[in-house]
């Protein structure tokens, strides 16, 4: 088996589970829907933006939510196919690991591109001015930060065995990294210790470079938040080879 058809069939079985999983597409939407329906539109007369409505202010930030979410919590299937034997069966095959962690990395960005383009789909059902023009390099951007995040999932799951331990130390690292990218309010508003904070934090640069594609505006230089992404990704990916080459078969 060569290593580009060992990636193409795990990315392909990343798809398929995702496609069974119709609770999964639901639930990575309900979150997302009621910030927009309800924090978006509700206080879009309260909170003023420098430009546009709030409700185009927060769709960036909504957007990187649903790819945040749906990449790093893709790094479960590592430990639900240890559970399930699959993982052993994979790993003693005639294929390079790291061919393994590509595929899975690329099933899992492919699955978060479709959430974060059926959340897109639902801003501007609910009124929020995208471009149509822009989506095409908004879904580029998805699946770099996609791959990134997926990667990180991939890097903590392959020091775990327990699935439950998994979701507690993802929601532990998730939660504050959305809360403090400035996805629901503007960094320049923010206290002097959040900014700092948030300047630390990589989903800030995927919120401000998901903006500035499809708001056409951003807080920070395109050219800062791509090369913070970039730098991210390599190491995102290089952590997540490096253990998954660990696991003992």
């Amino acid at each position: 088996m060569s290593e580009l058809t060992a990636i193409y069939y795990i990315w392909r079985r990343e798809l398929i589970r995702f496609y069974r999983s119709k609770s999964r597409i639901i639930g990575s939407l309900g979150m997302p829907f009621f910030f927009l329906a309800i924090i978006g539109t509700g206080m879009g007369s309260v909170v003023q933006v420098a430009n546009g409505s709030y409700l185009d202010f927060m769709t960036p930030g909504i957007l990187s939510m649903v790819v945040l979410f749906g990449s790093i919590f893709s790094g479960v299937t590592v430990i639900m196919d240890r559970q399930f034997g699959f993982l052993k069966e994979t790993m003693v095959a005639p294929v390079n690991r790291t061919s393994i962690v590509i595929g899975k990395a690329l099933g899992g960005a492919t699955t978060a591109v479709i959430q974060g383009m059926l959340m897109l789909g639902i801003a501007m059902l609910l009124g929020a001015h995208i471009e149509i023009v822009d989506l095409l390099p908004a879904m580029a951007l998805m699946f770099i930060v996609s791959v990134m995040f997926v990667s990180l999932g991939i890097a903590i799951a392959s020091t775990m065995e327990d699935m439950h331990g998994f979701q507690l130390v993802m929601n532990f690292l998730v939660m504050p990294m959305f809360f403090l990218s400035g996805a629901l309010f503007p960094l320049n508003m923010a206290p002097e210790l959040i900014r700092w904070l948030s300047y630390i934090d990589p989903m800030t640069y995927v919120v401000e470079a998901s903006r500035y594609l499809l708001v056409g505006y951003s807080t920070m230089p395109i050219e800062m938040s791509g090369g913070v992404i970039g730098i991210f990704l390599i190491v995102s990916v290089t952590l997540a080879t490096w253990l998954f080459n660990r696991i003992e078969s």
